[in-house]
């Protein structure tokens, strides 16, 4: 039983580990692999495992949806050469990837404890087994 709850917690640790990696330094090949765990480990195992291994994948989707659909729609109407739709081009980057990244690090802080986590306001609900 010990080695199955500390394999289920290396898993826990792992996604969080890639989903900021996804966010900081790997974006896409840190989420090819974070989709690759997600596919493989998502069934048979404990609520540990699975709920940052779904908080991390969704999350993960749902934040580059939100980054990359509002970026575009402030470009399409405001253009490319207006000054302020680049200040508000970084300015709403720098709050949801900043954003983003506090709730990965208190992910994998709810992960090294052995503790389950949903993801604030975009997390995907999920009961308990």
């Amino acid at each position: 039983m010990q080695s199955l709850d500390s394999n289920n917690k290396k898993i826990a640790i792992v996604a969080e580990l890639l989903y900021l990696a996804n966010l900081l330094f790997l974006p896409g090949l840190a989420f090819v692999l974070l989709a690759y765990m997600f596919i493989k480990y998502r069934r048979g195992q404990s609520y540990l495992a699975k709920s940052h291994l779904t908080q991390t994948f969704y999350t993960s989707l749902i934040g580059a949806a939100l980054i990359v659909i509002m970026i575009g729609m402030l470009l399409f109407f405001g253009g490319f050469d207006n000054a302020y739709i680049w200040m508000w081009i970084i300015l709403y980057f720098t709050l949801v990837h900043s954003t983003l990244v506090v709730f990965g690090a208190l992910g994998l802080a709810k992960a090294m404890s052995s503790q389950p986590w949903q993801y604030p306001i975009i997390g995907r609900y999920l009961p308990k087994d």
